[in-house]
C-alpha cells in the first residue's frame, strides 16, 4: 500500500487507524489506493465512501468511447475523484456484474456512457440496484424511459435532420439509415426524426444492424440493392461498414453513393474518402455529465431530466451531388 502511494508504512498505519499527523490529500490518496487495490476499508472508515467512480462503457473499439472516457475522467480528475474504467467484453464482465464491484468499492458515483440502459429489452435491475442504494448516477445518450437518473445526449432529432438535408441539398431523393438494433433508443430517435422529415420513410429504406463495421457493410448492401443513393448511419464504424459495401458493389463514394456518419470519432478525417459525419460535442457533453454527477455526490438533489446537446455536420469527402440516372 505504501509503495502504491508513495509514502512510507507509518503514514499508512496513521491514515488507517485514524490518527493525526496526516495530511489531507495523502489521507485521501491511501483511501483511494486501499479502494482500488481491493482491500476493505477498517471498521471506523466504512462510513465514508470513497473518491472513486465508476466509468461503465460498453465497448473501446469504436473510437467515440475512449473519446468519452478521455474528457470524463479528466473532469473527474480536476475535481479529486478517480475514474474506475469498467469496458464490457463479449463473454466477459457484464455490466451488472460491474455494478456489483463498484457498490463493494463503495463508489461516489457512476457515469454510464453507453450501454443497456438504452435499450429498451435489455435487463436495468442493476439500474434500480444503484437507485435504491442512492448512488448518483447520470446517463450519457437516450435512456430509456422511468429509470429516474439524469441524463446528457446529442439530440438525435436534429442530427437526422442536418445530415438528411444535406444529402437533399445534393439533390439525393433516395436517402436511407443504416440504424442500430430496434429497441435501441438513439436509432428509435434518429427514426422517428426521418418519419417526421418525409412524413413517413418507407420500411424498405431501413436498415439495421449491430455497432460495427461489419454490420455497416452488411446492413448496407441491402440498401444499396434497394437503390438507395444516400445512406445515413447511426455511429461511424457503420459508414466505413457502409463505404465499404458500396465499394465491393463496385459502387463510388461519393460518385455513386453518399455517406454520412455519426460521431466524428477520432480518424474520421484520415478515411478514404474523408467521412463527412455529425459530430456529438464530447468535451461539452462529458464535463456537463460530470458536473450533473458532483453536484449530486455533493448532497442536492438533480431532476431526472434529460440535457440535449447540439450535434454539428462536418462535411468532408464521403458525399457528394446525387447520380443523374
Amino acid at each position: 500500500m505504501a509503495k502504491k502511494v508513495g509514502v512510507s508504512e507509518a503514514t499508512v498505519s496513521r491514515v488507517l487507524n485514524g490518527r493525526p499527523g496526516v495530511s489531507d490529500a495523502t489521507r485521501q490518496a491511501v483511501l483511494t489506493a486501499l479502494d482500488v487495490l481491493g482491500y476493505e476499508r477498517p471498521t471506523q472508515l466504512r462510513g465514508e465512501r470513497a473518491r472513486l467512480v465508476g466509468l461503465v462503457l460498453p465497448e473501446l473499439q469504436n473510437p467515440i468511447f475512449p473519446a468519452f472516457a478521455e474528457v470524463i475522467g479528466g473532469a473527474l480528475a480536476q475535481l479529486g475523484l478517480t475514474p474506475v474504467l469498467c469496458t464490457q467484453t463479449k463473454g466477459g464482465v457484464s455490466e451488472a456484474d460491474y455494478v456489483e464491484l463498484l457498490l463493494q468499492q463503495q463508489v461516489s458515483g457512476v457515469v454510464f456512457a453507453g450501454g443497456l440502459y438504452a435499450q429498451a429489452d435489455a435487463p436495468h435491475d442493476h439500474y434500480r440496484l444503484l437507485a435504491d442504494r442512492n448512488i448518483p448516477v447520470v446517463l450519457v445518450n437516450a435512456a430509456i424511459e422511468h429509470l429516474g437518473f439524469p441524463g446528457v445526449s446529442c439530440d438525435d432529432a436534429v442530427a437526422v435532420e442536418q445530415a438528411w438535408r444535406h444529402l437533399a441539398s445534393l439533390g439525393h431523393e433516395r436517402i436511407g439509415l443504416l440504424l442500430g438494433p430496434g429497441d435501441h433508443m438513439p436509432s428509435a430517435r434518429k427514426l422517428a426524426a426521418a418519419h417526421a422529415l418525409t412524413g413517413g420513410l418507407p420500411e424498405e429504406r431501413v436498415a439495421r444492424a449491430i455497432f460495427s463495421i461489419e454490420g455497416g457493410h452488411a446492413a448496407a448492401s441491402r440498401l444499396i440493392d434497394r437503390g438507395v443513393t444516400g445512406i445515413i448511419c447511426a455511429s461511424d464504424p457503420l459508414a466505413l461498414g457502409a463505404i465499404r459495401a458500396a465499394r465491393r458493389k463496385g459502387c463510388d463514394v461519393p460518385g455513386r453513393i453518399s455517406v454520412v456518419g455519426y460521431d466524428d470519432s477520432a480518424f474520421m478525417n484520415c478515411t478514404e474518402p474523408p467521412l463527412t459525419t455529425v459530430r456529438q460535442p464530447i468535451e461539452a457533453m462529458g464535463r456537463a455529465a460530470v458536473e450533473l454527477l458532483n453536484v449530486q455526490i455533493g448532497g442536492t438533489a438533480v431532476p431526472a431530466e434529460e440535457l440535449l446537446f447540439e450535434p454539428e455536420l462536418v462535411v468532408r469527402g464521403s458525399t457528394g451531388q446525387a447520380p443523374r440516372d
